[in-house]
């Protein structure tokens, strides 16, 4: 069932807390500061979406993967507005790696195309994805679906949006009902398909910022990532909107995550509803 549920305690994400204050003299918030980034990038590379001129492969010997021209155009407006605006002393991104922007305070962890291959393949399935922190806790995430226009939004101890309005995870209590995004490794699947043959669906959709705010907004019960390969880029900013909306974010064993501010580490991630938290950790083992 999807209906808003107690909000369960905030404890579980040791990347995520603190209290945000205004970049830049606080004359400009943040949501609206990302708002006006996402126009940006939505005018400038969007029209790559789904041609070849997108797909073209700029740098092989990029910091992680493979940099496709999408992700550096999307990238580049991004840059473009935080260098402008002196929005922050440092920006991690997916695509450059870590680049000092001149700002007082502040990181921003920025994917600017979460789910490339849906972009250049015409799955309507991708977004961009903004973190910023203070002392290693990212304190506001903003997420839009670039296919869809959708923004979910979140703000540490004040909740999470989307368009707005305050998202609540589901209540989903038993596994044997439950909806989730699972990712196993590639060559060994064991890990994962006992828990895959107990859920009610199965889904892979590959942008693992919107899945986790799918779970933040009740759509997935859960977001399972058990390849070892997802950066802080990916979830920042999606692990505080699936926290903010009631859900619980951990690593595989249960305990607090933590993410290295440095794209070439991966880490595991069990994200839930927060009811099928300790049962999940209990498949894994």
């Amino acid at each position: 069932m999807r209906h808003p549920p107690i909000r369960p305690p905030f404890g579980l994400i040791a990347l995520i807390g603190g209290a945000w204050r205004g970049i830049f003299g606080g004359d400009v918030e943040f949501e609206a500061a990302c708002r006006e980034i996402a126009a940006a990038v939505e005018e400038k590379a969007l029209p790559l979406v789904n041609t070849l001129e997108g797909a073209e492969l700029i740098d092989p010997m990029a910091v992680h993967s493979e940099t496709k021209r999408l992700d550096q155009v999307a990238e580049e407006a991004v840059v473009e507005y935080l260098v402008d605006n002196q929005f922050c002393r440092t920006l991690i991104s997916e695509e450059c790696g870590r680049i000092e922007i001149g700002g007082e305070k502040g990181t921003v962890f920025l994917d600017p195309i979460d789910g490339t291959f849906n972009a250049l393949n015409g799955i309507p399935f991708y977004a961009l994805s903004i973190a910023y922190a203070e002392g290693g806790r990212v304190i506001r995430g903003f997420v839009r679906d670039l296919a869809n226009g959708e923004t979910f939004f979140a703000e540490r101890g004040v909740g999470a949006f989307l368009d707005g309005a305050p998202i609540r995870t589901s209540v989903t209590h038993q596994l044997d009902q439950a909806a989730m995004s699972i990712y196993g490794r590639k060559f060994d699947p064991a890990n994962v398909m006992s828990l895959g043959r107990t859920i009610r669906r199965w889904r892979l959709l590959g942008a693992s910022a919107l899945e986790l705010c799918y779970v933040g907004a009740g759509r997935l019960d859960g977001f399972i990532d058990l390849r070892g390969t997802l950066r802080v880029t990916d979830a920042a900013a999606g692990m505080l909107v699936c926290t903010e909306a009631g859900g619980f974010v951990s690593d595989r064993d249960g305990q607090d995550l933590h993410f290295p501010e440095e794209v070439r580490i991966g880490r595991c991630l069990v994200a839930t509803n927060g009811p099928l938290h300790r049962k999940v950790i209990e498949y894994l083992r």
